[in-house]
C-alpha cells in the first residue's frame, strides 16, 4: 500500500489540473498578473503560498473545534498574517532584492482567496493530515500556473530565464538575435499575463470537455 490512499492523492493531484484554483476556480488571479514578469519572482511566490497554505491549513484544522464560529474569519486572518510575516522576514534576510521586487504582493497573500477559501471549505471540516495535503495540492496548482506564465513572459519578453540569457545577447546580436529576433516588450506588461492565463484555460478546457459542463 502506498503512502497515500487514492482519496488522499486526489487532494494533491486534482488542483494541478481538473480543479486548478486559477484556471478552473478563477482565484488568485491578481498575483498571477502582477508578479509573473520574472520566473524567479513566480517561483518565490509559489513557494511562499505553498508554505502559508500548507501550514495554515494544518493550524486551522487543529484549532477547528475550539474556534468560536463568530470570530473564525478573524482567527484565520491572524494565522495567515503570522505565516506571511515569517515569509516576508525570511525573504528580507536571504533574498532582499527579490523581496523588494515582490514588496506588497507578499503581504497580499493574506487576502489571497485561495488561502481563505481552503481554510473555510476544507480545513475547518477535516483533520490535519488531509488538510495539509489539500493545502499543498491547491498551492501547487496555483504555483504551477504562476511558473508557466512567468516562464513564457520572461523568455519572450526579456530573452532570459532566471536572469540567464538563453536566446542569445541582443546587444552583441548573438543566438536568435543574429537572425533578427526581437524581444516582445508587450510580454512584460500585466495584460499579457491575463492573455497567457486565458490561453492556458483554453488549452485545458479544450482537452477536457467535461470541465466546460462542470464549471
Amino acid at each position: 500500500m502506498g503512502l497515500l490512499s487514492k482519496k488522499d492523492s486526489k487532494l494533491i493531484l486534482d488542483p494541478l489540473a481538473d480543479n486548478n484554483p486559477i484556471t478552473i476556480q478563477v482565484l488568485g488571479i491578481c498575483s498571477a498578473l502582477a508578479i509573473t514578469a520574472e520566473l524567479k519572482a513566480s517561483i518565490v511566490m509559489a513557494v511562499s503560498v505553498l508554505f502559508v497554505l500548507g501550514i495554515g491549513n494544518v493550524v486551522i484544522s487543529l484549532m477547528r473545534n475550539i474556534i468560536p464560529s463568530k470570530i473564525r474569519i478573524i482567527v484565520q486572518l491572524i494565522v495567515v498574517a503570522a505565516l506571511v510575516i515569517i515569509v516576508d522576514l525570511v525573504l528580507k534576510a536571504f533574498a532582499y532584492e527579490l523581496s523588494k521586487t515582490l514588496s506588497v504582493f507578499v503581504g497580499l497573500i493574506i487576502t489571497n482567496c485561495i488561502i481563505m477559501g481552503r481554510f473555510e471549505a476544507f480545513a475547518l471540516g477535516n483533520g490535519p493530515w488531509r488538510s495539509f495535503l489539500d493545502g499543498i495540492g491547491n498551492a501547487a496548482g496555483y504555483g504551477l500556473i504562476l511558473i508557466i506564465v512567468g516562464f513564457f513572459r520572461e523568455l519572450l519578453g526579456s530573452g532570459t530565464l532566471l536572469g540567464f540569457k538563453v536566446l542569445g545577447d541582443p546587444i552583441e546580436k548573438s543566438g536568435l538575435y543574429a537572425i533578427g529576433y526581437e524581444n516582445n516588450g508587450f510580454m512584460l506588461l500585466s495584460p499579457m499575463a491575463l492573455i497567457v492565463v486565458g490561453i492556458i484555460i483554453w488549452v485545458q478546457r479544450s482537452r477536457n470537455k467535461a470541465l466546460i459542463e462542470d464549471h
